[in-house]
Formats: structure tokens, sequence, C-alpha cells
């Protein structure tokens, strides 16, 4: 749990960053760098990220890679970690993020996932980039876990980026207080924006959150001048994957206007499977199908039907 004096410690010259994408070619237009902050107030159990939910930085493990040296044992304030025959076993529920572990490990076995970085050190990285933005029409996209948690902070990326005449996107599921989401999207010019489920006491009871704030948001977001908006449905199997609830999102952008460019169909994968056993979690889809690649294209074919532009896995 992360304390007030923590919190206190992010601001819009510092930030928690787990990753930093570059050549990524499906967060926007073009070949883009997306910078992954940590911190989201939605828990879906689908999460490609996990280690993204957390805001402030905590351990990822690569038990491969553990040489059984005892060292993050030995180190470890709260004994949380100890080494037998089978290797190394961690107690997550005593663990309490010191991070000393990571420091010790001598083989990377343990690593902190996220680190305090500032807007020049971001932009340093994604500015390496920039011939290939030029060319391909592609810039910087600002995404977690959700960027709008760390908000001054991703205003300070997007305004570094404009000065630097690069392209911006925010990948955001919404669930914001509007004051700070349109104080981001002054420095934005395209929107990622999640629509997980169109009935809100099925959004709350699957994602932690109901959706009226995120419904609210988009409405307003679409009357910003000069944005345009990419809706995003991950395509969940027993949870949104109807053809009722499919059509019922349909109809709900189709009363918001020129400013949606496309809705981008997001099929359910397990890729980050891995990740959730790697920060001591359970992955709680373990034993959910993914979608057929046939079923994935008779939905896309029905947001065609509405008159409305479509595309898998962007």
């Amino acid at each position: 749990m992360e304390t007030g004096k923590e919190r206190e410690n992010l601001h819009n010259e510092r930030g928690v960053v787990f990753n930093i994408q570059r050549f990524s070619i499906h967060d926007g237009p073009g070949i883009r760098s997306t910078v992954f902050l940590k911190g989201c107030p939605l828990h879906c159990p689908w999460c490609q990220n996990p280690e993204s939910i957390r805001l402030l930085p905590e351990i990822i493990t690569r038990n491969i890679k553990c040489i059984k040296c005892a060292k993050c044992a030995g180190i470890c304030p709260q004994r949380a970690i100890s080494i037998g025959e089978e290797g190394r076993v961690i107690e997550w529920g005593k663990c309490n993020y010191c991070l000393k572990c990571a420091e010790i490990c001598p083989s990377k076995s343990i690593e902190a996932s996220g680190e305090y970085k500032s807007v020049d050190e971001v932009m340093e990285e994604v500015a390496k980039d920039s011939n290939f933005y030029r060319r391909s029409g592609g810039g910087m996209t600002v995404s977690g876990g959700e960027p709008l948690v760390q908000w001054r902070f991703t205003l300070a990326l997007l305004q570094k980026a404009r000065k630097k005449g690069i392209h911006t996107a925010l990948d955001t599921t919404g669930y914001a207080d509007w004051e700070a989401l349109a104080e981001v999207l002054n420095y934005t010019k395209l929107v990622l924006y999640d629509l997980k489920h169109m009935d809100s006491a099925r959004h709350k009871e699957v994602t932690g959150v109901s959706n009226e704030l995120i419904l609210e948001n988009l409405e307003k977001t679409v009357k910003k001048p000069g944005l345009k908006v990419w809706i995003r449905r991950p395509i969940i199997l027993g949870f949104n994957d109807s053809k009722d609830e499919l059509e019922e999102l349909c109809r709900f952008v189709l009363t918001l206007g020129p400013t949606v460019e496309k809705i981008s169909l997001l099929p359910f994968h397990k890729f980050a499977e891995l990740k959730y056993t790697a920060t001591g979690k359970v992955y709680p889809y373990h034993d959910v199908p993914i979608l057929s690649d046939e079923r994935v294209e008779e939905l896309r074919r029905l947001v065609l039907s509405h008159g409305l532009k479509a595309d898998v896995g962007k």
C-alpha cells in the first residue's frame, strides 16, 4: 500500500516508469515509443501488464536465472525469501517492496519493476528515434497502467514531446478526474480510449470500478478540438464478446461523432501469464479460452455493419 508521503514524491518532473518500448507499432500510427507508467485504479483479470497495477516499484523474478547464491535470502529484512533444493521460494505476503534483494542479486534473477525517472531522462530515450517518427508518421504514446494516475508527469512528458515536434498519443481507461484528463488532452493528438463493457454493474463486477465516469469523460473528450480518438475494446470470452454487447458499443460510438476514427478489437491472449507468477500474483484467467480467429473476424464484421471502421489488434 502506498503512503501519502510516497505519493507526494511523484510530481510533474518525476514519475515511476516500468518500460519504454521502442519501435512499437500497436499503440498509434507509425513507429512509436510507448512509455509505460505504473499505477492503475482498475483490476482487470486479463491485464497484460500486472506489474503496472501497483503505483510504486516492486520486484519481478526470473527464476531460470537464479544461481541459488542465497544473497537475496540473507539481505531480506522480512525473511520472505528462502533457498531450497528446488530453488528460491518467496513468501509474497511478507514482501514490503524494499527492493534490497533486487539490488544485491548478481544474476539479475530478481529485478526492480519500475524506476523513478525524470521527464528529461524519458525524453532522452524517446528522442533517439525521432527520425523514425518523422518518416513513418509515428511518435510517443504514454500508457500504463493508467497514465492518469501520474497525470502531472504524463502532462509534462506530452508537453516536452510537443516542444520537440513529436506526435503525442495517450492510452487511457478514462477513469480519472475530468480536470486532470482535460489538461493532458491539451497536449495530445490521439487518444486510445479503452471501453471494456457498456453495462456499469458488469464493468464494476469484473474490473473493480463502474463505467459511468469513463463514459462521461469520453463524451467530453470527443468535443476537444484537434483531437482524434481510437476506441479500444479488449474481447474477452464470456465477458464482452456477445453480439448484444458489441452492438451496444457500436450504437454508443455512433453518438460520439467524427472524432472517433475507428474501433480496435483486442482479442484476449495469455502472453502475460508468466508475469503473474513473476510478480507473486495468481493468474485468474488461466482457464479462460482465447477466441478463434473466425470469431474475432465475425465481431469485426459486426462493427463494420454499423458503418464504423474496425481493425484487430492495433
